[in-house]
């Protein structure tokens, strides 16, 4: 562990596993190329819950575990993970083998986790769902089943994993470690008493790091998503027009999520929400900014006039990004929240809503420019309010 005061970042061995969410996020991304239907969203967001949960279990064992973590579990959780990447477009052709193979990867990487928590004796009452194995059952049970059979039982073992989360406290995960452990001492006969368990208390700051690496590893998947576009595409008048109106609605939420934010999420300070709101909320949101990268590499792919579904897909992505950055927002200034949530949460999430309601007229070019207008709405309205005492939404008593 990094000495007293002394600031600590991510190491090498956790910005190699993160090389794996990038592989991840781009393979889950593609799910939502073309125009996709309600079927190709649903399986997004169940496969994107599933990648990320799978990732925060080992980033918050990195975190607690420091210079003590084991290499060989967190090398063999990449290669489970990658598996699942891999995996991930025969899942969606309807390949039973693959699907089976994201299951079994799953499962292992979700043992693995539970398995390093157990062997460090501690409690992370934060994300429960990291040691706590109600959430992988029905994974297993899938193993035995067929599509779309084995999509119900993924979504009940990732909402498990939520009402774990939000329900379990931590005196009753402490109080089950500690029955586990008894009847595990009586079943062994041993005659030394197991050693007692502890609550491990993550590093805010070294965690924030890792949970903003991960926004931005989303953010450039945008970048890559126009990129391999743009270079199938035919370069003329319009394809420069997206190409700019993409970058600068990738920079304007770049601006929002680092700079107006904390951990990548906007609004959110060090003490806004506990950690058991804030690890969901920064799941959800960054779901809805790699649905947002995926509709902007299948705008390069229709520069004329987009699709219904692609429309939505763009648009209904950044207004959910507005509306979770609204559930972000500190709430010991009553006052300033209010007018953050008025001023700035609702307007950015109608606003796109109504674009993809009534934008069916419009050309591709013309919708992304709108969405850049409303993303950088935030930024022109903070410096407008610039220099008004508390007209900073982020600011703590």
């Amino acid at each position: 562990m990094p000495a007293s005061g002394e600031e600590r970042h991510a190491t090498w061995l956790e910005l190699f596993f993160d090389l794996v969410a990038v592989a991840g996020v781009a393979q889950i991304a593609h799910l939502l190329h073309g125009e996709p239907g309600a079927g190709d969203l649903g399986l997004y967001v169940l496969l994107f819950l599933a990648f990320w949960t799978a990732w925060i279990c080992f980033t918050l064992y990195g975190n607690v575990a420091g210079e003590r973590t084991h290499t060989r579990t967190v090398l063999a959780a990449m290669f489970g993970m990658a598996v699942m990447a891999a995996a991930v477009p025969g899942v969606h052709a309807g390949e039973d083998g693959q699907a089976r193979a994201l299951t079994l990867a799953y499962i292992v990487v979700r043992s693995l986790a539970s398995g390093a928590w157990r062997h460090r004796r501690e409690i992370l009452v934060d994300w429960p769902a990291a040691q706590m194995s109600l959430g992988v059952i029905p994974w297993i049970v899938s193993l035995w089943a067929d599509e779309p059979a084995r999509y119900w039982l993924w979504a009940l073992g990732i909402a498990l994993d939520l009402y774990v989360t939000f329900t379990v406290s931590a005196h009753d995960i402490i109080e089950s470690r500690r029955a586990h452990d008894r009847r595990e001492e009586t079943r062994s006969r041993r005659r030394e008493p197991v050693l007692p368990v502890s609550v491990a208390a993550p590093d805010a700051d070294h965690l924030s790091e890792r949970l903003g690496l991960f926004v931005i590893i989303v953010l450039g998947e945008g970048v890559a998503q126009v990129i391999e576009a743009a270079s199938e595409a035919p370069w003329n008048r319009r394809l420069y027009g997206l190409a700019a109106a993409a970058f600068f609605l990738l920079v304007a939420l770049w601006s929002l999520s680092f700079r107006h934010g904390y951990a990548g999420v906007p609004y959110l300070t060090a003490r806004s929400l506990p950690a058991r709101a804030a690890l969901p909320l920064h799941c959800f949101l960054s779901g809805c900014l790699a649905a947002l990268a995926a509709g902007l590499g299948a705008a390069v792919e229709h520069l004329e006039t987009l699709p219904d579904s692609t429309r939505w897909l763009l648009c209904a992505s950044l207004a959910g990004y507005f509306l979770l950055t609204g559930a972000a927002a500190p709430r010991q200034l009553v006052g300033a929240r209010r007018r953050l949530l008025l001023s700035v949460v609702l307007p950015c999430a109608a606003a796109p809503l109504l674009i993809a309601g009534f934008g069916a007229e419009l050309g591709t070019v013309a919708v992304v420019w709108l969405l850049v207008a409303v993303t950088l709405w935030p930024t022109f309205y903070e410096s407008r309010r610039a220099g008004h005492p508390g007209s900073d939404p982020r600011q703590e008593p």
